[in-house]
């Protein structure tokens, strides 16, 4: 299957729905979660990333949150890419081939944070991922939040091995992402909703996104009229969406107001884990805010709420 597996359209980097206090994954919700995101008809979904709290997940989590993410959205449809990155290589080689076991299709593999490694180290720690199994790597390029970018020359390189398939550009530099273009083919999608129409028209092939976790059929139709070439209609989208893409992004660190937007809807992912904390009145009031302007037009499960 990796041979033919092609990245295209919207995949939502789903919250991680715990239970009020934050002390267990919520199972149940997570598997709501993921029906509603095949019923809004996304391409994938990427358990265990940013928006997914990973670092707070223990080993057990995460492998239970990738189980289920497969278990109930292949089935649906879904393309799985599993949050597997580390700034250790070696833990990032071992979660890699834990979401091969697992079954996913793809693993998303961030740009190791903290130890800031030189460019060779960058391409070195990449190689040793691809190397160990043959799952399809999605690049993950976020310096905001690693404190150090893959350099377009890095990505070319990496791009010439047969399992680094794709790059989730979240620089939100189009000049960075013009001259991964202009390199070499891997698949570009944009890491920002609020870029996706921008990275599109310098020839990414989709997005990973936040705002899909409120809007799924919302941002996977943007995607399809933007892969169709009907931009004044993607534009109309786009620009709907954009006051709640940037809010989700700019009134609390990510995933804090997501989760709060998803509770306003009726749809309570729980707690967010220490060391996040919930947003204050002030960015909550803003949230609610945003998330009654599209409402009307956001289908909520009959029994997602509880």
């Amino acid at each position: 299957m990796s041979a033919s597996l092609r990245f295209q359209g919207c995949y939502t980097a789903i919250v991680t729905p715990f239970t009020a206090d934050g002390a267990c994954v919520d199972r149940a919700r997570l598997e709501e979660n993921v029906r509603l995101q095949a019923a809004g008809g996304v391409a994938g979904i990427v358990p265990c990333g940013t928006t997914g709290e990973s670092p707070t997940l223990s080993e057990e989590e995460h492998a239970l949150v990738v189980e289920t993410a497969v278990r109930v959205g292949r089935p649906l449809g879904l393309q799985v890419v599993a949050g597997a990155g580390s700034n250790s290589t070696v833990h990032a080689v071992h979660l890699q081939k834990l979401a091969l076991q697992l079954g996913a299709d793809a693993g998303l593999q961030v740009t190791p944070y903290y130890n800031k490694p030189s460019q060779e180290g960058i391409y070195r720690h990449f190689m040793a991922v691809a190397d160990s199994c043959d799952l399809p790597v999605m690049l993950y390029n976020i310096p905001g939040r690693a404190g150090v970018a893959i350099a377009p020359e890095t990505v070319e390189r990496l791009s010439r091995h047969p399992n680094v398939r794709a790059i989730k550009e979240a620089t939100g530099s189009m000049d960075s992402a013009s001259e991964i273009r202009r390199l070499c083919g891997i698949t570009l999608l944009s890491g920002d909703d609020s870029l996706t129409p921008s990275f599109a028209a310098v020839g990414a092939a989709g997005v990973v996104s936040v705002v899909s976790n409120l809007v799924p059929a919302r941002v996977a139709r943007l995607c399809r009229l933007l892969a169709g070439n009907d931009f004044r209609a993607a534009l109309e989208e786009h620009m709907e969406l954009l006051p709640l893409s940037r809010g989700l992004l700019s009134l609390d660190v990510n995933p804090v107001p997501v989760k709060c937007a998803l509770a306003a809807l009726g749809l309570d992912m729980g707690a967010v884990r220490l060391p996040l904390a919930p947003p204050s009145a002030a960015a909550a009031a803003r949230i609610r805010e945003l998330v009654a302007s599209i409402a009307p037009a956001v289908p909520v499960h009959a029994g997602a709420a509880r």
